[in-house]
């Protein structure tokens, strides 16, 4: 082969590897689920893969048989791209990822994202034997039971979010233990059950229950904080009803002085008057029989 052959086919190697080879300074896209990825039958669910700015095409994958396979692609740059499951099945439920394409390399995929679809089966219950209100560092046990059919598998979860799984070897009910727990354990709990060959397929969920985690230190503190903004509060009512009281005794006198004086003035002018014309005043009259 000719040197000028030579050092193109060289090249086209290098290019042909390098488009197919992932950029590892390309940084590793996320993938999300919304509203969650515990989906109920025949529900949607949106599946978020972000990427960068400068990214002209993503890639959804689903696991099948121990590889992945394409479920969609998304062209055009955007950070985030958008993929739409109209309906969950067991045909759609499973473990998912995702990757993009930046200029001429595909990034790593990202982290798998599990969907569940769950209503397959009758719906288990979940109970507690403690209080659902607890204090921070206590722990709290639920109880996941099925009451007719036995399953191997038990999912507790948190508003549509799985938390927990509990592997039983067959039976009808999975315990849980929370703890310690902290203020972020506060919210609704559900719980599944299913079978360890079909992972991703679900019962339909428990009656909820709601643990609430609450720092009773803060409420005394509040508590006490209202209680003293309460007496500051009658204080300055007293305070203000005396002033004005004191307020009204000195006004009354003043107003009766004043409606006073008129009369007093009358009088005095009166008398004057009298004593000015030769009139007498009673009680001074002059003896004339001399």
């Amino acid at each position: 082969m000719a040197p000028r052959d030579t050092t193109l086919f060289c090249l086209v190697l290098c290019l042909g590897q390098k488009i197919q080879a992932p950029d590892g300074n390309l940084s590793i896209p996320t993938i999300s689920a919304t509203p969650g990825s515990v989906i109920p039958w025949n529900e949607s669910v949106k599946i978020l893969c972000r990427g960068t700015p400068e990214s002209y095409l993503y890639q959804l994958e689903i696991l099948g048989n121990s590889t992945y396979k394409v479920v969609e692609k998304k062209l055009g740059f955007q950070k985030t791209a958008e993929f739409v499951i109209k309906h969950m099945d067991t045909n759609t439920a499973g473990c998912y990822q995702c990757r993009y394409r930046k200029q001429y390399s595909w990034s790593v995929h990202s982290e798998a994202l599990e969907l569940v679809v769950t209503g397959l089966y009758d719906k288990p219950s979940l109970s507690t034997d403690g209080c659902l209100v607890v204090l921070p560092g206590e722990n709290v046990s639920f109880r996941c039971s099925s009451a007719h059919i036995s399953f191997n598998r038990f999912s507790l979860s948190k508003e549509g979010r799985a938390v927990l799984s509990q592997h039983q070897n067959g039976g009808r009910w999975g315990d849980f233990i929370l703890g310690p727990v902290n203020l972020s354990f506060s919210g609704i709990y559900t719980c599944y059950s299913w079978y360890s060959g079909s992972p991703y397929v679900w019962s339909a969920p428990s009656d909820a229950l709601e643990l609430v985690v609450t720092d009773t230190t803060s409420q005394d503190y509040r508590t006490e904080n209202l209680i003293r903004m309460g007496m500051a509060g009658l204080l300055l009512v007293v305070l203000l009803a005396i002033l004005a009281e004191n307020w009204l005794g000195h006004q009354v006198p003043h107003e009766e002085a004043q409606q006073d004086l008129p009369e007093l003035s009358c009088s005095r002018q009166k008398t004057q008057t009298e004593w000015t014309f030769g009139l007498t005043p009673k009680g001074h009259q002059v003896d004339t029989r001399h």
